[in-house]
């Protein structure tokens, strides 16, 4: 059963017990008005001096005390007070953030199907509310439906999850007749839901409504702090509010870290200590030995009148009274400044990086920024730099490159990793007094590589449009219509204008086409597609059209292709397929995906192609592009028409096994495909990432490659990003799957990589030449395995010995599992660098998190320690600031 109650439009039962949900107030501050003092205080005080301070200041109301009360609680309370009133500032800065939020307005509805304006905070559970285009969610609503006809809507969920591309949202059928405000007079329903968890992608739960129960799913729910966009208006219910809602139960308190000169100065503090206790106690034991010898003969201090602080009766209790005053006179061995100039220091050096003008991106108008600074001089012991791949050291940004249509191979441009590559054997070849710079700088265009392939490597590439650097002229301006398999182009050309999910915007000032898509593949697909001459421009509920260029003989046609079905791309899948039918009334099935899944469903006729597009594909990857394989199949009318009664069966049906039977049944239709081609998209490097590296790694850091990508991919990568230099020596670690039961292929997997990291180690170990350089290669399966408690060493070891290390097809809890290991294993200072929310963890498991403001929202940013806007001011981070912040911190201590 499900234990949440959600009453739809009438939100005065949640606000009484039983059911009393929170209101929709967030407050992210450490302390409001009542905790502030007991907590900032306990704060300052789990400072080993300032506790000391504070015992000598009260020891000072006492009459041992050798002067006045005041000179001893002043310098306290000043430097408690400073700490006190910067902690305060930051809460406030906070306090005025939440309240904007708060204050936000959103149109509720009051009754008799009418709205009216709230604010977020006054939202309750149950409520009814409409968001416009462009606008936040201000809780978690239930989509009842929206402006489109079929109630579908999409959300852009930068804020939770660093993705810009957007999700398809879609309504229950039952509630589409909710679409003007007045349908909302007598509307009422019950949820029955999950209680409030911090899982983005799942949501459990039906609606009761009509006494019918309909079950609910992910794709109708809403989540707060992501963005309605391309659609007028939605409808929705609130099923969570404030600190209910999955944004909220996501975000974790960040951990706090603490400098290594901050846990020195603790130990040092800890030594003074010990000797002031010490010259105390001698000076105490000097004194009552004096007072019981000589005190008696002194005449003048008229012993017979003394009191009980130099009674010569009992020299014991006078000498511990005298240890009291000897540890406030000496107390000044304990610099009761040093914390205060620190802090001042730090904030000062905080400053300078933010206001580094050698760190300051043109093209975003973006700063670095220190966002704690009480880790600045840990810049500069950085040991190992842990890093993400995709935005953080290539631009997320795609490039259609080059494509594979019939066996033919299309594309001239080079990649960079390819333009890497030449340089290398170029500076290898020629001889090695010319430093590597003349030969990528020299007049030359053109670099003869083995095949008597030759491309150009010139300052001289003409300005391309965003999306598409592709260079062809077999099929540029119509060109391939004259190719000898046309009606196989024209089928590429086709699949690559439908088979999407994403949505034309027109630009009012210009009148030119952007599209939303949910990757950045796709929208350079769909850049390609309108450059060869397949402009897609419109999309209804039911069709897409395509302005045609050169397929009749009467220039441009439009044309209309009525979309049947959908099956959507996930990660499971890694495919999605369009169903359409066409003008001439065929029903065509086109599918694009990951190259192993579409060659594991072709028919015996589809293979035509295969050996070829799989050399290509080869090649692609090696190239360090990104590719997908495109197919179409041919659908009978009867088929069809029986396939699609049980997907919509699956469709509608209640129950956990949703999910399986859509997948069952699209496997059904989703096979005997034809082969048509590939594509092959570039993520380019982001400027300055490999000049960076290599001065990174002369300066003796260590630099690890955590990404997502598979092996090849990654592999080519390194090479481009000088990760990997020609001459090192390559471990890579993989598992090969067995045919044996799953539990003994576990084991067997599990032995296999122990052989392989032993016998890499005697590799290492064995060799004889000083500078040999290895680099490490693992993927994500082996990774599992590595990191084992049984094993996470023997792995540490091997790869502490590598120059370089990349880990492929990582997740992000693995990233964050590698990143302790690294920290835990060596005991050095590490530093993780990382744009997505992916990389979250990762961020905050390092000794130094470093977010990267760049395309993937902000979520890394929020998590980091240090904000950069690119890569290569790292170099400038770690040698420059951090050398100075830590040499200054040290000597000024």
């Amino acid at each position: 059963g499900f234990s949440r109650i959600v009453h739809c439009n009438n939100s005065i039962l949640h606000r009484r017990k039983p059911l009393k949900y929170p209101t929709n107030y967030i407050s992210t501050t450490k302390y409001n008005v009542l905790t502030f003092l007991p907590k900032a205080i306990f704060e300052q005080f789990r400072r080993v001096a300032n506790l000391y301070f504070l015992l000598t200041a009260i020891l000072s109301l006492t009459p041992v005390c050798p002067f006045s009360p005041v000179s001893m609680i002043a310098p306290l309370a000043f430097v408690v007070g400073l700490s006190m009133i910067k902690e305060a500032l930051e809460d406030w800065r906070r306090f005025m953030q939440d309240m904007k939020v708060n204050n936000r307005k959103v149109s509720v509805h009051k009754g008799d199907g009418e709205f009216e304006f709230r604010h977020w905070e006054d939202l309750c559970v149950g409520d009814v509310v409409k968001v416009e285009k462009d606008q936040f969610f201000p809780a978690d609503l239930l989509l009842l439906s929206s402006s489109y006809e079929d109630g579908i809507c999409y959300v852009e969920t930068m804020n939770l999850d660093g993705e810009t591309n957007l999700k398809l949202k879609r309504s229950l059928e039952v509630t589409l007749p909710l679409e003007e405000d007045e349908t909302f007079k007598d509307f009422r329903g019950v949820i029955r839901c999950e209680d409030p968890n911090a899982s983005l992608y799942t949501f459990i739960g039906n609606l009761d409504y009509e006494r019918q129960v309909y079950a609910l799913d992910p794709s109708q729910i809403l989540l707060r702090d992501s963005k309605l966009r391309n659609t007028a208006f939605i409808y929705g219910v609130v099923i969570f509010t404030g600190h209910d809602s999955k944004v909220m139960q996501n975000s974790t308190e960040s951990p706090s870290k603490r400098s290594r000169i901050e846990k020195k100065m603790d130990l040092i503090i800890y030594i003074l200590f010990t000797v002031l206790v010490l010259i105390s106690l001698i000076s105490s034991i000097g004194f009552a030995v004096r007072i019981k010898l000589d005190l008696p003969r002194w005449w003048y201090l008229q012993p017979q009148n003394s009191n009980k602080l130099d009674d010569p009766t009992r020299p014991a209790l006078s000498g511990i009274f005298h240890l009291i005053t000897a540890l406030i006179l000496y107390g000044y061995l304990i610099p009761i400044s040093l914390y205060v100039s620190i802090e001042v220091v730090k904030v000062a050096q905080a400053h300078f990086i933010n206001q580094d003008i050698h760190m300051f991106d043109e093209e975003t108008g973006n700063t670095a920024q220190a966002r704690t600074s009480n880790l600045n001089e840990e810049l500069g012991q950085v040991h190992t730099i842990l890093s993400d791949k995709t935005g953080t050291l290539t631009c997320n940004q795609m490039d259609f490159l080059k494509c594979s249509i019939a066996g033919v191979s299309y594309g001239v441009r080079a990649s960079e990793v390819e333009r890497a590559a030449a340089k290398q054997m170029a500076s290898g070849a020629a001889d090695q007094d010319i430093p590597v710079q003349d030969v990528w700088e020299s007049n030359e265009d053109e670099i003869q590589l083995v095949e008597g392939v030759t491309f150009s490597v010139g300052k001289t590439q003409k300005s391309s449009i965003k999306g598409f650097s592709f260079e062809d002229d077999r099929l540029m301006q119509g060109h391939w219509t004259n190719e000898p398999n046309s009606n196989m182009l024209l089928m590429f050309f086709r699949i690559l204008a439908i088979c999407h999910t994403a949505i034309p915007e027109v630009n009012e000032a210009t009148g030119a086409l952007t599209y939303e898509a949910e990757s950045p593949d796709e929208g350079a697909f769909l850049v390609a597609a309108r450059e060869f001459g397949f402009e897609f421009f419109k999309r209804t509920q039911a069709s897409v059209f395509i302005k045609e260029k050169y397929t009749s003989s009467n220039g441009t046609t439009e044309r209309e292709f009525k979309i049947l079905n959908l099956l959507e791309f996930n990660s499971k899948r890694k495919r999605m397929t369009v169903i359409m039918r066409d003008e001439d009334n065929r029903i065509v099935l086109l599918c694009k995906g990951a190259d192993t899944i579409i060659f594991d469903r072709l028919a015996k006729n589809g293979r035509l192609y295969e050996p070829d597009t799989t050399k290509h594909l080869n090649e692609y990857g090696e190239a360090g592009l990104r590719t997908l394989a495109l197919s179409y199949r041919m659908l009978e009318e009867s088929e069809y028409e029986s396939w699609n009664a049980e997907f919509l069966k699956a469709k509608t049906s209640i129950g956990p096994d949703r999910e399986l039977q859509l997948e069952r049944v699209a496997d059904l239709i989703e096979k005997e495909l034809i082969l048509v081609g590939a594509t092959a998209v570039e993520d380019k490097l982001q400027t300055g990432v490999p000049q960076c590296i290599d001065r990174l790694a002369q300066a003796g850091l260590k630099i690890w490659v955590l990404t997502g990508d598979k092996m090849e991919t990654a592999i080519n990568i390194g090479y481009a990003c000088s990760l990997l230099r020609q001459g090192m020596k390559q471990i890579s670690l993989s598992t090969t799957a067995g045919d044996q039961v799953a539990q003994d292929a576990q084991k067997a997997a599990k032995e296999s990589l122990m052989l392989q990291i032993a016998n890499a180690s005697q590799m290492v170990k064995l060799e004889k030449d000083p500078d040999a350089a290895f680099a490490l290669v693992i993927d994500g399966k082996a990774l599992t395995f590595a990191l084992e408690d049984d094993m996470k060493n023997m792995f540490l070891n091997l790869a502490v010995e590598c120059a370089s290390v990349i880990c492929c097809r990582v997740s992000p809890r693995q990233k964050a599992l590698v990143t302790r290991l690294v920290k835990e294993g060596l005991g050095k200072t590490t530093l993780a660098v990382g744009d997505g929310a992916n990389d979250v963890g990762m961020i905050q498991e390092a000794d130094i998190g470093v977010g990267i403001s760049g395309v993937e929202g902000m979520q890394a940013v929020m998590a980091s320690d240090f904000s950069i806007s690119q890569f290569r001011f790292l170099e400038r981070l770690l040698v420059v600031h951090g050398h100075w912040c830590y040499k200054r911190i040290a000597q000024m201590v």
